[in-house]
């Protein structure tokens, strides 16, 4: 999705600024698109994974988005990212490091390679930008 897109709510060109800005206010209603979770990921519950990208790199390296998963407890192994939690709240629980309590205004950075344990509380929706 082009940056311009009056949806996206993102300042900027087809090519990622050094410097930008998403709107929040307009994330926590955006509808999001259905999102494949591997059942291995999956530790208990039945968590639901929804999504929408605003915003990709031309190489593909570079996202931004949203996204939302519904309760439960899941694994992942991270890629280099900054989200900030818009709705929600989970543990991030990072192997060999730091447990991570977030909630609707927390920002948390996760590093490339990080192997985690998320168990989502409440459905949690994310603003987010990866780079790799």
């Amino acid at each position: 999705m082009n940056v311009t897109d009056p949806e996206a709510r993102l300042a900027g060109s087809d090519v990622a600024p050094a410097s930008f800005v998403v709107n929040i206010s307009g994330i926590p209603d955006a509808e999001l698109e259905p999102e494949l979770l591997d059942p291995a990921q999956i530790v208990s519950g039945e968590p639901v994974v929804t999504g929408k990208v605003l915003w990709e790199s031309p190489d593909g390296r570079q996202v931004r988005g949203i996204w939302q998963i519904t309760p439960g407890v899941v694994t992942d192994t991270e890629a280099s990212e900054l989200f900030v939690v818009v709705s929600g709240r989970a543990t991030i629980e990072v192997e060999g490091g730091a447990v991570l309590q977030v909630g609707p205004g927390d920002a948390c950075v996760l590093r490339e390679g990080d192997r985690t344990r998320w168990t989502v509380h409440e459905t949690l929706r994310k603003a987010y930008h990866i780079s790799s």
